[in-house]
């Protein structure tokens, strides 16, 4: 071999070596941006039909797990949970999509159809049917008040919707909260910040 071959084979062993160094530099980076970002937000599908017309199955939306790291859930806000239901798919605790409707201290009561907060009728003009049947909590002209550190959350079809209205699901502790929706990126003529 030439001192000319010899030197052109250690340029370009060379020239391998430091791309695949910077190759590895940028996975590295890259994992380490995907894990902050991680950290703070979850992309998830929505996979059930109880949130119509507001969300709706297939919709891809973005939640944001530090929502409540400083503050409390408020009024309105959609959450995701962990549930006591059994995911069919996987066998694990179903996690659920609803809205925050009763604070910690509210009373709650379901008068033919119509809710109401602290003996206030409460409009909602997101239903998809406009309607909010009784079911066991609070059965229908009772009282339900809110416990302490706990929150009353109902999908927006409220005729198909297993919430805190059923035993099975009940009222949802801060702890079982994994984040606030705040962002649908899918389907994208239907882009909406929440």
């Amino acid at each position: 071999m030439s001192n000319y071959e010899e030197k052109h084979a250690v340029e370009a062993a060379a020239g391998t070596g430091s791309f695949l160094k910077s190759l590895l530099i940028d996975i590295v980076i890259a994992i380490i941006l995907a894990s902050i970002v991680l950290f703070f937000i979850r992309p998830s599908i929505v996979r059930q039909s109880s949130m119509e017309n507001t969300l709706h199955d297939g919709d891809y939306m973005i939640m944001y797990k530090q929502a409540y790291r400083n503050h409390e859930p408020q009024r309105g806000d959609i959450i995701i949970f962990q549930s006591s239901l059994v995911n069919e798919e996987t066998g694990g605790e179903k996690l659920l999509i609803k809205r925050v409707i009763g604070l910690p201290g509210d009373d709650i009561s379901i008068i033919d159809d119509q809710l109401y907060i602290n003996g206030e009728a409460y409009e909602e003009d997101y239903l998809k049917d406009g309607y909010t049947p009784a079911f066991e909590i609070p059965a229908e002209g009772e009282t339900f008040t809110v416990p302490d550190g706990e929150y009353f959350c109902m999908g927006d079809n409220r005729a198909g919707s297993v919430d805190s209205r059923t035993s099975d699901v009940g009222c949802v502790t801060k702890p079982q909260i994994k984040g606030k929706v705040i962002l649908r990126l899918f389907p994208f003529n239907k882009i909406q910040r929440f």
